[in-house]
């Protein structure tokens, strides 16, 4: 697994409308702006991702995966 890999699966899965990765080929740290996330908790966030991977945290295609989940408004506030 590559980041721009695992970057087109969470794309193809949910409306993003930023993504970033790094990462070391097991462990990533991503950043992702979605409308998706609008009135949701970061848990719910965080299982919307999850769900876009399917099994593959289950098979360790992905071993960890840290987030910082953002809408776009809150997105902009921290561009600020």
């Amino acid at each position: 697994m590559n980041a721009d890999l695992l970057k087109q699966i969470i794309a193809a899965g949910m409306d993003c409308e930023h993504i970033t990765m790094e990462g070391d080929g097991r462990h990533w740290y991503a950043t992702i702006v979605s409308s998706e996330f609008e009135g949701k908790r970061a848990i719910a966030r965080h299982q919307r991702v999850y769900a876009t991977l399917g099994n593959k945290m289950k098979t360790d295609e992905v071993h960890a995966l840290s987030m910082k989940t953002f809408t776009p408004a809150e997105w902009a506030d921290q561009s600020v």
